[in-house]
Parts: structure tokens; C-alpha cells; sequence
């Protein structure tokens, strides 16, 4: 009976796709770079936040899969999905995504209003890109990109930080950069299992694996300068007190490029398998939030100890 039991739930399981939920990681942005980390109240409001976004995010996933059953079954992985095996009926699927999107949206809109209208919009960004968006190229990574921002906007709305331009640019192009690899990742699933693009989505018969790899270069390349430039911008100096945020970026350099062979090489299914799976890749961004940390919250003091030694020494 047990046994039975674990089988059923597993399928549901996976239709809320748990690993996906790092994606909202991005929600603690606001509560790291607005100064809010040593405050007890806007990390548990963070953490909230994340819970709920994962709630809400899952159940776009419910719909998306609800939605591309069909055509997951042509794809050499996505056939394995529980919607598209059978393993979960599309009543069930329903039913789940009802409760879930109760659930979601009625806390986010208990815990702040404003939180709940980003996470609103976000679910019907979703949405858009479900049932139109993801049908049209170019449209359909700008929309993903999109969705990062507003998991960002979210978390800055949360624990009340002003809304940073940079906060915006950066997240974005960072994530037009991770989109156009999602695209690159499912064209060489298909190419590799002599799938057809067209039979699955019709923008993937229309992304060529040059304008994939074109893309992904421009979009690394705003993202890394995007940075740099936010690193050295007169309030973020100000804000810290110091430049040193600039000094993080050869971690950020090689987590891009790093990111991106592996999408080239074909070793991953996407971004989210990069972040999961590939120890390189965690290993330089736990080294560059530890130095973000630094920067951030004792930037000026570790300005004025290093100048203070500097002077000593000399």
C-alpha cells in the first residue's frame, strides 16, 4: 500500500517541477544588495515570498503542461513529463493547479498587497507567454527574461527597497542570456534524437544554431558590461562605499563563460540543470555571493582597513 502511495505521489510531484524553484531565487536580490540581510523581519518576509512565488510558479508550470501535452510527447524528453506520459490525468492537473493558485495568490496578496500585484502580473506574463508568446521568436525569451525581472521587483517590493534600474538591467540581460541557452539546449536535444523543431514548436524550426550561438555571445556580452557598469555606478559606490564590487568580476566573467560552453558542448538540458548539477559552476557562485556579501555589508571598512595597512606598509 505504501509503495502504491509513493508511485502517485511522485508523478504530482514532478508535474510541480521542484527544480525550477531555484529560479526564484531571485527574490532575495532586493533583501541582499538593499542592505536588508541583518534584518530578521525582511529575510522571513524573503523567505515568504520565495515559498509563495514557488507555489505560484508551479502552477504555470501545471498549465504550460496542461497546454503543450501534445506536442511534449514528440520531444525526446519532455515526453516523460506526467502529463505528457499519462502518469497524471489532466483532471487531476487541474485540480492541483486551482489549489495551488488559491494558495499563491491569496498569501501573496495576505502578506503585501503590493507583492501580490507583481506576483499577479508575473502569473499572467505566464500566461501570455503559454498561450501566445512562446509561439513567437524572439517575443518568447524577452517574456522569460521578463519573469526574472518581475521575481526581483517582487523581492525588493517585499522588504521595501527602492526599485534599482540596475537591478532591472542586469537581472534582464543576464536572463535573455539564459533564455536564448534554454533554446540552444532544446535544439541540440532535438537535433541529437533526429527530432523535428517544427513538430514540437515552430520557433525552434525558425532558431538556427548560429543565431542561437550569435545571440547567446551578445547577450553574455550586455550582461557582463551591464554589471561592470553597475559595479562602478556613482550611487552603487556610494551605497557601499567603495568599488570593490568591480573586482567580483572575473568570478562573473567565468560563470558566464562557463555557463555557456556547457550549453555549446551540449552537456546540459538547461540553465536550471547548469545551476543543479554542474559543481564548477555552483562553486563560482557561492564564492562570488560570499565576496557580494562582503562588499556589500562591510565594503567601506574593508576600503579603510585595506587603505590604513597600505599606508602602514609603505
Amino acid at each position: 500500500m505504501r509503495s502504491s502511495r509513493v508511485e502517485v505521489r511522485m508523478p504530482l510531484v514532478r508535474l510541480l517541477r521542484p527544480q525550477q524553484w531555484i529560479k526564484n531565487i531571485f527574490v532575495f536580490a532586493g533583501l541582499l544588495f538593499g542592505q536588508k540581510v541583518g534584518d530578521s523581519h525582511a529575510v522571513l518576509l524573503s523567505l515568504a515570498g520565495f515559498v509563495l512565488l514557488c507555489l505560484i510558479s508551479s502552477t504555470v508550470y501545471i498549465l504550460n503542461d496542461i497546454h503543450d501535452r501534445e506536442e511534449d510527447k514528440l520531444h525526446p524528453r519532455k515526453c516523460r513529463r506526467p502529463l505528457a506520459s499519462g502518469a497524471v490525468s489532466v483532471r487531476t492537473a487541474v485540480i492541483l493547479l486551482v489549489v495551488l493558485l488559491v494558495v499563491g495568490l491569496g498569501g501573496s496578496w495576505r502578506l503585501n498587497a503590493e507583492f501580490g500585484i507583481v506576483a499577479l502580473a508575473y502569473l499572467v506574463l505566464q500566461g501570455l507567454y503559454t498561450f501566445a508568446f512562446k509561439h513567437m521568436v524572439i517575443l518568447d525569451v524577452i517574456a522569460i527574461g521578463l519573469g526574472f525581472v518581475l521575481r526581483a521587483i517582487s523581492g525588493a517590493v517585499l522588504v521595501d527597497v527602492a526599485i534599482s534600474p540596475w537591478l532591472v538591467h542586469c537581472t534582464f540581460t543576464l536572463c535573455l542570456f539564459m533564455g536564448f541557452s534554454k533554446r540552444r539546449c532544446e535544439l541540440n536535444a532535438l537535433e541529437n534524437s533526429e527530432g523535428s523543431a517544427h513538430a514540437h514548436r515552430k520557433t525552434l524550426a525558425l532558431y538556427t544554431p548560429d543565431l542561437l550561438n550569435h545571440m547567446t555571445t551578445l547577450t553574455a556580452g550586455v550582461a557582463i558590461v551591464s554589471f561592470m557598469l553597475y559595479s562602478v555606478d556613482s550611487r552603487t559606490v556610494a551605497v557601499f562605499g567603495t568599488n570593490y564590487l568591480l573586482y567580483t568580476l572575473p568570478i562573473v566573467v567565468y560563470a558566464v563563460f562557463r555557463f555557456a560552453l556547457l550549453v555549446e558542448h551540449g552537456e546540459v538540458d538547461g540553465p536550471t540543470d547548469v545551476v543543479l548539477r554542474d559543481r564548477p559552476f555552483q562553486v563560482a557562485i557561492l564564492v562570488w555571493v560570499a565576496a557580494a556579501v562582503v562588499i556589500v555589508y562591510w565594503g567601506e571598512q574593508l576600503r579603510d582597513w585595506l587603505a590604513s595597512n597600505g599606508a602602514a606598509a609603505g
